[in-house]
């Protein structure tokens, strides 16, 4: 009989291990937002606050345990005058419980604007998110090709340059690149560095050859050859892992995919090719679960929850589906009205990238959906939709706990830990309905409710049977979605990691 790892085993197998590889090979990890940002107070002095970015979570037992430096951009003022303070030798970790160090990207705004407005989103990350309507969008015109030339190349460029002087004449360093804004660094770097160990992880959905046929070809042909000069390619899931080994196959010359050793060779060199889903860090999220902060946050939304209450956290952009989530719920209570003032729906929701303008639309189109259910089916003294629109993550955490049905049905999507956080802290044996779109679906699907994204009717079918499932249902599926969430957390996401990158040493 196996006898079963502890968590407290693994953490000591991840940081043995993570000590060892980093008392070869320094560790420089690259993304476009850092782990730390500056801000100026009144007086000018810098006031320096942890990132909020996924990645940043993610990464957070690193972070707190283990001296390396993170590569990222300036993001305004405050870091640009940080860089300043790092190359004068006057910062190095200015945050308490954290041991790494920031160097910041400095490149023109003018260039930043077009890398990160233009190229990165909407355009890169719509076409991940397979949100484009491909007979009429996305448009290539010469502003898109003007943007990869004096954009996207350049800041790419700047970040290597950058991971180059970092790593200096030391030893070849362990390089781990993060999401779409940085896909040309790995071939950048290894002209200079070719002895470096190079790790990509791709945090969205890698989609289909077809998907990426409607880029330029020199475009989408550069950053599959860019990503082949990785020892590792990280996704999210087995499909991405496919898609990209079919990429490749099809716009690189001369690559060779191996679909059973999920590899690509190509120049002579070989190209592991993995799917790491993101997960976690369990008590992390249970502690801010049973902060004070929280039990304030409890006692406010517990106001607006009802005999039966659906949650959803979620950013407002187009890939959460959360316009049809809404209408799935409507077509609930249409079909069984006598469910009007006893379930109710709470939707904790982040504004996001509302500078552009297809985000800001799809936003307006939530707030008029959710006005019209409420003005259908509401009544005096109920609410069927309450819209908390705030970037609040206590407050979110806080309705996690209390979902009796939580939906999470996004289009697609790569990192969200919210079907994971939220059976991680409810209290009411809540069910978890989540789209075969999600990451984490493959996972999770065992102890949830499966629907397909654009699925209305599926939906609002899964969400009734959510509320008139029996307790002891709802108990054996969410005790099967804890087991599984507890097993495989951020600590063993990291490990897995690392013990790959130690197979390449």
């Amino acid at each position: 009989m196996q006898i079963p790892v502890t968590e407290d085993t693994r953490r000591q197998q991840m940081f043995e291990l993570c000590a060892n590889l980093l008392e070869q090979h320094p560790l420089i990890v690259a993304s476009n937002r850092g782990p730390l940002e500056h801000h100026l107070s009144p007086e000018g002095q810098l006031q320096p606050r942890r990132g909020s970015g996924a990645i940043v979570t993610a990464l957070n037992s690193l972070i707190q345990n283990f001296e390396f430096t993170w590569v990222a951009n300036a993001m305004g003022e405050g870091d640009r005058r940080a860089q300043g303070e790092v190359e004068n030798g006057n910062i190095k970790s200015p945050l308490p419980k954290q041991k790494v160090s920031a160097r910041y990207v400095l490149t023109p705004r003018r260039m930043y604007h077009k890398f990160y407005n233009i190229f990165c989103n909407p355009l890169l990350w719509f076409l991940q998110h397979s949100m484009w309507s491909s007979a009429y969008t996305p448009n290539i015109d010469s502003t898109v090709h003007d943007t990869w030339a004096t954009g996207y190349t350049p800041v790419n460029q700047a970040f290597a340059d950058a991971i180059v002087a970092e790593a200096g004449d030391g030893p070849a360093p362990i390089v781990m690149v993060n999401d779409y804004h940085l896909y040309l660094v790995p071939g950048m770097v290894r002209k200079d560095l070719p002895e470096a160990i190079i790790y990509h992880n791709v945090h969205i959905p890698w989609p289909s050859m077809r998907i990426w046929q409607l880029l330029p070809i020199y475009i989408r042909n550069e950053i599959c050859a860019s990503l082949c000069a990785s020892d590792i390619v990280a996704f999210q899931s087995k499909w991405d892992v496919r898609s990209f080994l079919e990429c490749c196959e099809a716009f690189v010359p001369g690559a060779i995919a191996d679909y059973g050793q999920n590899t690509v060779e190509f120049n002579g060199h070989t190209t592991l090719v993995r799917a790491y889903p993101s997960s976690i860090d369990v008590d992390e999220v249970r502690a801010i679960a049973e902060s004070q902060r929280a039990q304030e946050y409890l006692g406010r939304v517990g106001e607006f929850t009802g005999k039966h209450t659906i949650v959803r956290v979620d950013r407002a952009e187009p890939n959460k589906n959360i316009i049809r989530g809404f209408r799935a719920y409507q077509t609930m209570l249409d079909a069984h009205p006598e469910l009007k003032e006893e379930v109710t729906f709470l939707a904790f929701l982040v504004p996001s990238r509302t500078h552009i303008k297809q985000y800001e639309r799809y936003m307006e189109e939530i707030e008029a959906l959710v006005r019209q259910i409420n003005t259908t089916h509401g009544s005096p003294n109920w609410q069927p939709i309450h819209v908390f629109s705030e970037n609040n993550y206590t407050q979110a955490i806080a309705g996690l706990k209390l979902y009796d049905t939580l939906l999470v049905n996004p289009v697609v999507d790569g990192m969200n830990p919210v079907a994971k956080e939220g059976p991680i802290v409810n209290i009411k044996d809540g069910v978890l309905v989540i789209s075969e779109g999600s990451s984490a679906f493959d996972q999770l699907r065992e102890g949830a409710l499966a629907v397909a994204p654009a699925d209305i009717e599926g939906t609002a079918q899964a969400l009734y049977e959510a509320v008139i499932m029996s307790p002891e249902e709802r108990a054996r599926r969410s005790t099967t979605l804890v087991e599984s969430i507890e097993r495989e957390d951020s600590i063993q996401w990291l490990l897995t990691q690392l013990k790959d990158i130690e197979s390449l040493i």
